[in-house]
């Protein structure tokens, strides 16, 4: 067994396919566009029979709550629906080895399943909270996600209403500057500088500079009634109608929340891993769901007791007294949706000091009584999904940090269900531990969602899942893909970075339904500490009525860039076919050099692409995401004052040379002499080939050269290889290399 912060046991490796938590927030992406992300690699159900590994994090606390350590799949054991199932693999993640320090952890954090990351969803209640509440509440949020969360957790914040339902201003993340500006901003158009600029996927809220900155009515008591006035009691009919109206609003609104909410749970049952839900909220009238707690309303239960006496029946209120069985079935259902997504509601009580108060007009005890019954609303729906109640916001952080301990190990427990159907049904699950003492307490996920055809899905559920797969950037080869970014000089400040995306007709065709190919483009830059810098998104369509031949026989070419500042960044690119859910994901390195510092480079080879072999596509102004400030860029690729269009991967064939240019910086007057190596797909140096420099062409841009050459893959064996060349200044003696991978046609 290996001691690291990522441990694994079991026979075999699993394969890419997994479901996790098959969940997204449907509702919360009202904005969305209809064009989302495939379910992972395998995922689109076409009538055919396939192998589902099912993932199950399960967390094992002591009796005082620590985390327990050091278990092995013979801890534990596994039903579902009941039978026993055989664990294949485990995984183990825990926290305290994953420290900041490290310097390892990015690259370990890249490699963290998304099943075992903690994932926090920030859920900001208007509805039932006063604006001055929620406002002290950001204060409380912000410092939970910029000081207590781990570098490997992923956020999210979203707003209710239930005149909007939940909406989704930033998708589950590692930005905290992105977080914490949406958690300031709750969304308001009018703090935020994005303009048009709308990041489909919520990765990003608003654009930072090139720099990175970025009231209820109350009614009082009713009076008792007085039978000797005919006149009163008239009157009190009336009013005690107009109240049980009131409550009959109220608790319509409540099941209006709780179907929403529940709605919320369902979908985000696509996002892997166990979710906390912080809610931020004054709560409801508890009363109204659990009856009248007589403890603290002695007046009224005799009032009560004595209409009761007097066969005065109708003036007392049965759901005021017991709770209304209604809506408590619809709590009830809302909090199995919940815990069957693993979700833990830790609801924050942000009513403050109202305690201390009246509330318009109302007695200190009543405003105690209101305070008790919205904390009771809000225990119980917490309290149903395993989570807490947090009694006072401006310490959420320390009070959190007993939660975050008991998920500080995450054991992933994986198994192959047999004959599971494509029917999207919820299957139960039940985990015990073996060899341990009997005060340990296990939690884990109730239960799965089998899968379902992409077609069945919601929209909104489709962006959630391809946010998803941005934010793991695990390979995924659906669709073949092949993508070249290279870094420009757009000022001494920043970068201009053309991204070029090259898709193979064949796969995008495969089960295509109709003639209409709706194709999706995302493209997003992350800095070293998870920040998003910069993006670009596309929905583009193709008419294949009369080009379907043509699309198979080629495919679609797209030019987009980025503009970032001068950092090491991990791009992420998820191309995905609308209607059958066929989807690609690549990630690569990305380093952008400080051109102001006027060093030394040279690009990756650009081969230069015969015309009309693609589908072109240009990036829409309008769609573009640029984080950085927009500078004036010429079209990069051009060789003679002569523009091309560079191949991505360029498959090459053996007798027929292909022409390249090589783009320079800063390498200084005098003579340049070019090598050329070709390298095997495990970088050993390859036989074959001819390379030739052709010429050294004019750019008229100080500090650039561009350079001619060509290429021959003479004597080279179809298959994979890279062409590295290295550019020397022969009176300096200063040497710069460039690479690009390439195919040899069979």
């Amino acid at each position: 067994m290996k001691r690291f912060a990522i441990r694994r046991q079991g026979s075999g490796s699993p394969p890419d396919r997994r479901i996790g938590l098959l969940c997204s927030l449907c509702l919360m992406l009202a904005s969305a566009p209809a064009a989302v992300e495939a379910q992972p690699r395998g995922e689109t159900f076409e009538g055919k029979s396939e192998v589902t590994l099912i993932e199950v994090p399960v967390n094992v606390t002591s009796k005082s709550g620590q985390p327990v350590r050091d278990l092995t799949a013979d801890n534990f054991r596994l039903f579902d629906s009941g039978k026993p199932q055989d664990i294949v693999d485990i995984e183990v993640v825990d926290l305290e080895v994953l420290q900041p320090s490290r310097r390892e952890l990015k690259r370990t954090v890249d490699q963290l399943p998304s099943v075992a990351r903690r994932h926090f969803l920030l859920l900001f209640d208007l509805s039932f909270s006063r604006p001055a509440n929620i406002i002290k509440a950001r204060e409380a949020a912000r410092e939970l996600v910029l000081e207590h969360l781990h570098p490997t957790d992923l956020a999210a914040v979203a707003t209710f209403s239930l005149e909007h339902g939940p909406q989704l201003l930033v998708t589950f993340t590692p930005d905290r500057v992105q977080l914490a500006r949406a958690i300031e901003t709750l969304g308001a158009p009018e703090l935020l500088r994005r303009g048009a600029v709308v990041d489909p996927l919520r990765f990003v809220i608003d654009i930072p500079g090139a720099n990175g900155e970025l009231a209820d009515e109350s009614f009082g008591e009713q009076g008792e009634f007085d039978a000797e006035e005919a006149i009163s009691q008239y009157l009190s009919v009336i009013e005690f109608q107009q109240e049980k109206a009131r409550k009959s609003y109220e608790r319509g609104r409540i099941t209006t929340w709780a179907k929403t909410m529940g709605s919320t749970a369902r979908s985000l049952a696509a996002v892997d891993g166990r979710k906390h839900v912080i809610y931020f909220s004054e709560g409801f009238d508890g009363s109204l769901l659990l009856g009248r707690d007589a403890s603290r309303n002695a007046a009224a239960a005799a009032r009560d007791q004595r209409l009761r006496e007097s066969g005065a029946i109708w003036f007392v209120d049965q759901d005021e007294t017991f709770g209304n069985s209604g809506l408590q079935s619809d709590i009830a259902t809302m909090l199995e949706e919940f815990r069957r997504a693993d979700c833990l509601i830790q609801a924050v009580d942000i009513g403050g000091l109202r305690v201390e108060t009246s509330i318009r007009g109302q007695s200190s005890n009543l405003a105690t009584t209101r305070l008790h019954d919205n904390q009771d609303a809000l225990f119980y729906v917490a309290d149903g999904t395993g989570g807490s109640l947090f009694e006072n916001a401006n310490n959420l952080g320390l009070q959190l940090e007993s939660v975050l301990d008991r998920n500080s190990v995450t054991y992933v427990l994986s198994f192959y269900p047999k004959n599971l159907k494509a029917d999207g049904e919820f299957h139960k699950l039940k985990v015990k531990t073996a060899g341990l003492p009997r005060s340990t307490r296990i939690s884990h996920r109730a239960g799965y969602y089998a899968p379902r055809e992409f077609t069945d899905l919601h929209p909104m559920e489709k962006a959630l899942l391809a946010s998803e797969a941005i934010a793991a950037a695990a390979p995924r080869a659906d669709l073949d893909l092949q993508v070249l970014a290279a870094p420009f000089r757009a000022s001494p400040e920043l970068g201009y970075v053309p991204v070029i995306l090259e898709v193979g007709g064949k796969s995008l065709l495969a089960g295509q339904p109709t003639d209409l190919l709706r194709l999706e483009l995302y493209i997003y830059a992350t800095n070293r500490r998870g920040e998003m810098r910069d993006f670009v998104t596309q929905v583009v369509s193709f008419d294949l009525q009369q080009t379907r031949g043509a699309m198979a026989a080629t495919g679609v070419k797209y030019y987009g860039h980025l503009d970032l500042v001068p950092d090491d960044y991990l791009l992420r690119v998820l191309v995905r076919n609308s209607d059958t859910g066929r989807t690609a994901v690549v990630s690569q390195d990305l380093l952008v050099p400080p051109f102001e510092q006027q060093q030394p480079g040279v690009l990756p080879p650009f081969f230069l692409e015969p015309p009309n072999r693609w589908f072109m596509v240009r990036e829409q102004g309008e769609n573009q995401g640029s984080l950085a400030e927009r500078t004036s860029v010429v079209y990069p690729f051009t060789l003679d004052g002569v523009p091309f269009v560079p191949m991505a991967r360029p498959t090459l064939t053996p007798g027929e040379a292909s022409e390249l240019c090589l783009v320079a910086y800063n390498l200084g007057e005098g003579s340049l002499r070019v090598d050329a190596v070709v390298k095997g797909d495990e970088g050993q140096a390859v036989e074959g080939g001819v390379f030739s420099l052709l010429e050294r062409t004019l750019t008229g841009i100080d500090g650039v050269d561009k350079l001619r050459a060509s290429f021959d893959p003479e004597n080279l064996a179809p298959g994979s290889y890279a062409l590295e060349v290295a550019v020397t200044n022969t009176v300096t003696g200063a040497v710069e290399t460039g690479k690009i991978p390439f195919e040899v046609a069979g």
